[in-house]
């Protein structure tokens, strides 16, 4: 597997503003997300050692390792993509039919989005994620890692670990939410994930 590298934001650090604040974007990527990239390296490199010395009794907890970080580091990396100045709206094009056919509406899709990731119980993501034949479903994802669908893509993360939103917002995740759809979301990212959806 290749170490990860930290990808570098697509805007400045204070493009978010007012909705995102300047201090906690740097906070939470140039430290939290750093952080989980450092954390899969290492265990990267702490299973292969435990290869090498035959030691396979550590193989169940750097298996987990890689799982949290390297699932930390790829969320996030989906998450700052998902974000740009001037965001919100509505999706448009195939994926607006696709929502429209799965949920009734784009308003009752939106509802549900916000319910399901403002109810994510402690840490975790609210995701949508494209699965086979292009269907679609809103998940409520623990750490990084837990309540993930095999065979299925995320196409839009918010992220609702406490990190993400606390200095601005801090216990209103309900805020950060609204704050993330209603004008951050980058719906063109969202869209080109989907396109890239085989179908069935």
């Amino acid at each position: 597997m290749k170490k990860a590298v930290l990808p570098p934001l697509t805007f400045p650090v204070d493009a978010l503003e007012p909705y995102y604040d300047a201090r906690t974007v740097g906070l939470h990527h140039g430290k939290h997300h750093q952080a989980y990239v450092n954390g899969y390296n290492a265990a990267l490199d702490k299973l292969d050692a435990a290869r090498v010395a035959g030691d396979y009794a550590a193989v169940k907890h750097w298996s987990r390792e890689i799982a949290f970080h390297g699932g930390g580091h790829i969320l996030h990396s989906l998450f700052w993509a998902n974000l740009k100045p001037g965001g919100g709206g509505e999706p448009h094009g195939d994926l607006a039919s696709a929502i429209a056919a799965q949920f009734g509406s784009i308003q009752a899709f939106d509802k549900q989005l916000r319910a399901a990731t403002n109810a994510v119980e402690g840490s975790g993501w609210g995701i949508l994620a494209a699965g086979p034949g292009r269907e679609l479903a809103i998940l409520q994802v623990e750490k990084h890692q837990n309540q993930l669908l095999p065979g299925w893509q995320p196409i839009l993360v918010i992220d609702v670990w406490e990190h993400a939103y606390y200095l601005k917002y801090e216990n209103r995740r309900t805020e950060f939410v609204d704050a993330v759809l209603d004008h951050l979301v980058n719906w063109r990212e969202v869209e080109r994930r989907f396109s890239g959806v085989a179908e069935a």
